[in-house]
């Protein structure tokens, strides 16, 4: 398909055609000189720090034309830590004895975010994949499970991915045409609500509670509409967050803690989301 099928007809020439044909150009010491390459596709003058406003413009659009294009209209965002093993797996992040029982004991929500993202899925199914598609950060542990219970029944999900010091591959769950890399967090950030019809919190450290609680603010402030926002392992957020602590405080406005909802198993959340959007009981 050449790029008039592609958009529609117009007298002007595409840039993959003038691409194709700056690349065609017999080489000459003029021609072979970085300053005669199209600037776009010049990635020396596309990672210069005075183009930061256009990366982070491009990190915004791609993932959004293309999840358009494929008629994706909401999702369902899975955060959760990178370090929970699954059920039997190795506990390859802790640094002492007493983190490597926590870790192994809380592998159970490996197991709870599969299944989660199962029942979504299924439900997703109904409407070809458009609504409550699965989306993670495309990562291991909990987002590797995510994307797992989608594939077990055969959905699409998305794994938005991010550039980090250490090696950060996407977990093989992800469905490839659906897997997205970022360089800015914030961009990544935005993909994550922007068709957010759902958000369900695993447990996770930094990285779990930054995405949790900015999802949070924004449904405070009125700056997103109200969303399930479902916390998965009611003990271990008891101890982790004191939202009744905040408001007795002053710091949030009694009732905020109602924002959130508290559960320990899957088909507890998918209740939750079945109810708020009047999609009847689940099948269990």
């Amino acid at each position: 398909m050449n790029s008039n099928e592609q958009t529609g007809w117009t007298p002007l020439p595409h840039s993959d055609e003038d691409l194709e044909r700056a690349r065609s150009v017999p080489e000459t010491p003029q021609t072979v000189a970085p300053t005669y390459r199209l600037a776009w596709n010049d990635p020396d003058f596309m990672t210069r720090r005075e183009l930061r406003a256009v990366r982070l413009q491009l990190e915004l659009l791609k993932p959004e034309m293309i999840l358009a294009e494929r008629g994706i209209r909401s999702t369902v965002v899975l955060f959760g830590g990178a370090r929970l093993p699954e059920p039997g797996g190795d506990a390859w992040a802790a640094k002492n004895e007493t983190q490597k029982k926590n870790l192994l004991a809380n592998s159970r929500y490996y197991e709870e975010a599969r299944l989660f993202a199962r029942l979504c899925s299924e439900h997703s199914a109904t409407s070809y994949y458009r609504e409550f598609v699965v989306v993670t950060g495309g990562g291991p542990g909990v987002m590797e499970a995510g994307n797992r219970g989608a594939d077990d029944v055969g959905a699409p999900s998305i794994g938005l991915n991010i550039v980090l010091p250490h090696e950060q591959a996407p977990n093989p769950y992800v469905t490839p045409e659906l897997c997205f890399n970022f360089h800015y967090f914030a961009i990544r950030k935005m993909h994550f609500v922007m068709r957010a019809k759902a958000v369900a919190v695993f447990p996770g450290g930094f990285g779990t509670m930054d995405e949790f609680f900015e999802t949070l603010t924004l449904i405070q402030t009125g700056r997103m509409e109200r969303v399930p926002v479902i916390l998965f392992g009611k003990e271990f957020w008891k101890r982790a967050i004191d939202l009744d602590f905040l408001a007795e405080q002053g710091t949030i406005s009694p009732g905020d803690q109602d924002l959130i909802d508290l559960v320990d198993s899957a088909d507890e959340a998918w209740t939750i989301i079945s109810r708020f959007y009047g999609l009847g009981e689940p099948a269990v």
